[in-house]
């Protein structure tokens, strides 16, 4: 009896460990998603996934399926995995959302802040700045950079129900921006979102929630407005 007691431990632990591997690659692959180092179009094979996770297919295979359930990726008649090619009227009705929502948490950090919440602020807008300033920026560093700056802010409200909402409108608009900030070194430069983001740290630390609100929504719109111009929406 304590040997058949043993062996279903042991495939207890099996479990367990597969399914953490699941969770570790979905959480993986989701951050990729979310920072926009995937861009719309992108064909993955599970292979591929799987070597970039680190992992083998099968934990790749259920993090792609749990993503194709998020509306994240797709999966097309071939049964090739793509991330979705947004069309414009889906891109701009998102954008409408992001501008709600994520000036509405930006208007609460700016309410709710803290010396802390605001060192990681500026730590991260420091970062992103250097990249714009950078005779040789690194886009994927600048990329993230944003992410995290963004996402610094959103913490900072307080709110974890607000920040998993917008979680997952950047699953879905995470790719799109790689069309912005990645188009080019001197869009990176030249896009405005460090003025923004200089804007939007200010109101922070006044307190100044409705100035916070105003330089998120100028961000996030002029990133769209540019995005539109590229002609890589689906009609």
């Amino acid at each position: 009896m304590r040997g058949e007691a043993a062996l279903g431990s042991i495939a207890r632990i099996g479990r367990v460990a597969h399914a953490t591997l699941g969770a570790q690659a979905y959480e993986s692959l989701r951050d990729l998603l979310i920072a926009g180092e995937l861009a719309p179009g992108e064909r993955l094979s599970l292979r591929t996934l799987a070597e970039r996770l680190g992992t083998s297919v099968m934990p790749a295979r259920e993090a792609v399926s749990r993503l194709v359930a998020d509306e994240a990726l797709e999966v097309l008649p071939n049964r090739a995995v793509r991330v979705p090619v947004l069309t414009l009227g889906t891109f701009r009705e998102l954008t409408r959302v992001r501008i709600a929502v994520e000036g509405f948490a930006a208007a609460e950090a700016a309410r709710a802040m803290e010396a802390d919440g605001l060192a990681a602020i500026h730590a991260h807008d420091a970062a992103f700045r250097r990249e714009v300033l950078a005779s040789e920026p690194d886009l994927e560093r600048g990329m993230r950079a944003n992410r995290d700056l963004h996402f610094a802010v959103y913490r900072a409200a307080g709110l974890p129900s607000l920040v998993t909402i917008i979680e997952g409108l950047w699953l879905r608009i995470g790719p799109v921006l790689n069309l912005d900030l990645r188009s080019s070194r001197r869009r990176l430069a030249e896009g405005g979102a460090q003025v923004h983001h200089a804007r939007l740290v200010a109101a922070l630390a006044t307190g100044d929630g409705e100035g916070a609100r105003a330089a998120l929504a100028a961000d996030i719109a002029g990133s769209a407005d540019f995005i539109e111009t590229t002609g890589r929406l689906a009609p």
